[in-house]
């Protein structure tokens, strides 16, 4: 039995993924420990080249037995020096499928919310970043190699990566977990435990020598996801100064107890998932064994997502981003030229011929088929049905992003990632999904097993020293810079946008008409109530509404 809608479900394969210091004692050498009194408690770090590095902090109360399924509790003070000298574990995840993503067998725990804190020596008033990793709510860990944040302390930048609750255990919505709640609401506990990090972050960062008034959160793919949840829910206002949105998508979400734009209601989801596991109610539910219940659900189908509640997620993303309700900071977004090509399930099978393709692309969007064959043309057709999904998913998304942020006169900036190099070609992936995060993190040799390898050349790190100047300047004052690349100019002077490609290099006006023609499909989807406006493009779109006065194709501008 399928939990979710076919539609939601198809996309559970996105994955595959992803001394000197105030309060701090200790000597800079190899061996050396640092100790550092924050309001949470003393904790003892390990110094690792120019940066120490605190591992494994709670930041709230175990979510396990009657907490399983409640928002994260306020972790009280403990006693003594913690030793934060360790990896900590990941949180409750199903076996990942082979492929890029694959980090191999990872540590797991219900008791999982933790935080890991990488601080440059002589850290004072320092910017500070904020990640969340991806994994389609399902998968992933801070713990990850490839998140290593002693490049961003080389910069003068303390790194925070946060886990957070995955899968059914972060994102299950029921009537019997809304009865239980004061507010009469269910779901969204992994996105609360993000908000619980960032007050943690606001609440302790100073005592490592971080600025807690300079806060930036970046996210890839559904890490996006989870950064466009923060910019949208009122719970997390005042927690963070800055956003990047690395692949981020604006897919519909269920409602708490409304069946709309073809999804079920989230409390409906949860009842029909709780049948399925032979479980009577919740209680049965927090009897199980966490691995088993994980496995279970991801096994019969469920996919997590937010849910609309009115308190925590209030709106559709796209209505809170139109209403201008976001929270009003500088923001970064952007998305990879193959995106597609290891999410090659989000794109249906095309027609063989180019014949069938442009009927069948005229019978499903009528009076806009031309622009869209415009943008996707007949030949060559492979690369058509890669791109045509990569923009209505990535791409769509991400200029809507920054155009949105732009409107309410926050500066706001637009990337296009095509950066590859031989091993990636070689296996047909290009830039794929999430292979701009290791050179966002200067770990270019700590990706995973079976991701490509990226050569060690002077030009790569070179490269991964341009993504890093970026990002982390951005965090420092809300402008990207880089001594290795060009100036990146904001997204209101002429729709620029920076191509990560071969090297940086500024551009205006990318793929004129393609956010038109996608934000007109989005409009006319949501206007009827009963079509969803997530990845269905091409040979698997249903048929287009008609126009309305609301939803008429715009020219590009």
């Amino acid at each position: 039995m399928k939990i979710r809608t076919p539609i939601v479900s198809a996309f559970v394969g996105l994955c595959a993924l992803l001394g000197g210091l105030p309060g701090v004692t200790g000597h800079a050498t190899a061996d050396a420990v640092a100790v550092v009194d924050a309001p949470a408690g003393q904790l003892r770090g390990a110094h690792e080249g120019a940066a120490t590095v605190y591992r494994a902090i709670p930041y709230a109360l175990p979510p396990v037995g009657e907490r399983r399924w409640h928002a994260p509790e306020p972790m009280p003070r403990w006693d003594g020096v913690r030793d934060a000298r360790k990896a900590g574990p990941a949180c409750m995840q199903p076996p990942m499928a082979q492929g890029p993503y694959n980090r191999g067998e990872v540590r797991m725990d219900e008791d999982c919310l933790i935080l890991d804190v990488t601080v440059p020596d002589g850290a004072k008033d320092a910017p500070v970043m904020v990640w969340i990793h991806g994994g389609t709510l399902i998968w992933g860990s801070s713990q990850s190699p490839m998140y290593d944040g002693r490049e961003f302390a080389k910069r003068g930048v303390i790194l925070v990566s946060i886990n957070y609750r995955l899968g059914v255990l972060g994102y299950l919505a029921h009537p019997e977990l809304s009865a239980e709640n004061p507010e009469d609401i269910s779901g969204n506990y992994g996105l609360l435990d993000q908000v619980a990090a960032l007050r943690w972050v606001r609440e302790n960062i100073a005592a490592f020598g971080g600025n807690a008034q300079n806060v930036t959160i970046f996210g890839e793919s559904a890490g996006a996801l989870s950064t466009e949840y923060l910019l949208a829910s009122p719970a997390a206002r005042g927690l963070f100064d800055r956003a990047i949105v690395q692949s981020g998508y604006l897919f519909t979400m269920p409602e708490l107890r409304t069946s709309l734009y073809e999804e079920r209601s989230a409390e409906a989801i949860g009842t029909a998932l709780t049948k399925s596991l032979g479980a009577s109610g919740i209680a049965d539910l927090r009897a199980m064994d966490a691995r088993a219940l994980v496995n279970q659900a991801a096994f019969v189908g469920y996919a997590p997502y937010g849910t609309i509640d009115g308190k925590i997620l209030k709106r559709q993303l796209v209505d809170t981003f139109d209403h201008g309700e976001q929270a009003q900071v500088p923001l970064m977004a952007g998305f990879t030229s193959d995106e597609i090509r290891t999410l090659s399930f989000l794109a249906a099978p095309y027609p063989l011929t180019p014949e069938a393709y442009a009927y069948d692309i005229r019978v499903r969007y009528d009076d806009l088929a031309d622009p869209y064959l415009d943008l996707y043309p007949v030949a060559p057709l492979d690369k058509s049905k890669f791109d045509s999904t990569r923009d209505a998913v990535f791409g769509w998304a991400s200029e809507r992003l920054v155009r949105k942020q732009m409107a309410i006169g926050q500066p706001s900036y637009l990337y296009f990632f095509s950066h590859t190099y031989p091993a990636a070609v070689e296996a047909g992936l290009g830039a794929f999904h999430a292979s701009e995060v290791p050179f966002v993190f200067g770990a270019i040799d700590r990706t995973p097993a079976h991701w490509p390898q990226i050569p060690g050349t002077a030009a790569e790190r070179q490269f991964a020293g341009a993504m890093l100047d970026y990002w982390t300047s951005f965090s420092t004052d809300g402008k990207p810079r880089s001594v290795n690349g060009p100036d990146w100019n904001s997204f209101d002077r002429d729709r620029a946008y920076m191509l990560l490609g071969d090297m940086p290099k500024a551009g205006n006006a990318l793929f004129p008409g393609m956010y038109e023609l996608h934000e007109e499909v989005m409009c006319r989807r949501r206007a009827t109530g009963a079509q969803s406006w997530n990845w269905r493009t091409g040979f698997i779109a249903p048929p287009l509404p008609g126009a309305t006065a609301d939803c008429r194709l715009q020219q590009p501008q």
